[in-house]
C-alpha cells in the first residue's frame, strides 16, 4: 500500500507515518530507492491502528514505542499506570484552572488584583497537600499508590514554593518528611524534617506557635525510623517544652497525640 492509502485504512495521518518513520516507531515495509516514497505491508495495520488507540490516549511517543516492543504485562501494566498518574495530576491541575477562572468570569474577582498563576499555585498546594494526607490515612495502599503518596507530597511543596509563605513551605516540608516515615524511609524523612525546622527557626515571625514543635516532632519521628533513637528521644523532649507554650488548647492536643504515636 502507497502511505496515502495506508493512511486512510489506518486513520492516521500521511505526516504521522512520516514521523513514525523517522523515531524508528513504524518503519514502512519498503522505501523506493529512486523517489523515496514508502510502502506499508497490509500486516502492519493492526499495528499501526494499535499506536493510534494509543496515542489518542494521549501516551507519550517512547511510552507507545515500549508498548508495541513489548509482551511483558508487568511492563506494560507499569507504563500504564504511570501515564494514567501523570494525567490524573494533569486533570487535576486544569480543574484548578477552571475553577480559577470562574470568580473571575463572574466579576467576583479582579484580573488586575489577582495574578491567575498565584491562585493555581496555592489551589494545587491545597490539593495535593489533601491528597497525600488521605493517601497516608490509607491502610491498604499498593505500590502505585504508595509512588502516588510521593509524588502528591512534593507537588504540593513545589507549589508552595512559588506561591506561599514560609510557614506554608515549612508545613510542605514536614508533610514529605511525614511521608517518607510512613513508608520506613529514614534518609529522606530526617533530610525534609531538617529542612523543616531549618526555615522554622529562619522566620520565627512568619509562623504560629505549633510550627516549631512539629518541626522537632518530625525530626524524633525521622530519627526513629533511621534508627537513632537517642535523637528521637531528644526532639521528642524539644517538641513537649515548646508545645507547652501553644496557646490553643486543640493544636497542643494535636501535638501530644502526634508525639504519643512515636516510637518507643
Amino acid at each position: 500500500m502507497t502511505i496515502g492509502r495506508f493512511a486512510r485504512v489506518t486513520g492516521l495521518t500521511v505526516k504521522a507515518l512520516r514521523h513514525y518513520d523517522e523515531v524508528g516507531l513504524l518503519r514502512p515495509a519498503a522505501v523506493d530507492s529512486q523517489t523515496g516514497y514508502r510502502s506499508y505491508s497490509s500486516e502492519q495495520v493492526r499495528e499501526a491502528e494499535r499506536i493510534r488507540m494509543l496515542r489518542r490516549l494521549e501516551l507519550p511517543l517512547e511510552d507507545v514505542a515500549t508498548l508495541v516492543a513489548t509482551d511483558d504485562p508487568a511492563l506494560i501494566h507499569r507504563v500504564l499506570v504511570d501515564h494514567q498518574r501523570r494525567t490524573a495530576i494533569r486533570s487535576a491541575e486544569l480543574k484548578v484552572v477552571l475553577q480559577g477562572l470562574q470568580p473571575l468570569i463572574d466579576g467576583k474577582e479582579s484580573v488586575m488584583d489577582t495574578p491567575v498563576e498565584t491562585i493555581d499555585h496555592r489551589r494545587l498546594g491545597v490539593d495535593l497537600f489533601n491528597k497525600a494526607w488521605t493517601l497516608m490515612e490509607k491502610d491498604d495502599r499498593t505500590a502505585e499508590e504508595d509512588d502516588e503518596l510521593v509524588h502528591c507530597a512534593h507537588a504540593s511543596a513545589y507549589h508552595w514554593l512559588h506561591a506561599g509563605t514560609a510557614a506554608n513551605r515549612a508545613r510542605s516540608e514536614w508533610q514529605c518528611s511525614r511521608v517518607y516515615t510512613v513508608l520506613g524511609r529514614g534518609e529522606p524523612a530526617l533530610h525534609h524534617a531538617r529542612r523543616c525546622l531549618e526555615i522554622c527557626e529562619a522566620s520565627p515571625e512568619a509562623l504560629e506557635d505549633w510550627d516549631l514543635p512539629f518541626a522537632h516532632e518530625a525530626l524524633a519521628r525521622a530519627h526513629g525510623v533511621a534508627g537513632e533513637p537517642d535523637e528521637a528521644r531528644r526532639h521528642a523532649e524539644r517538641a513537649r517544652e515548646l508545645g507547652e507554650q501553644i496557646a490553643d488548647p486543640e493544636e497542643r492536643q494535636l501535638l501530644e497525640a502526634d508525639l504519643a504515636t512515636l516510637p518507643s
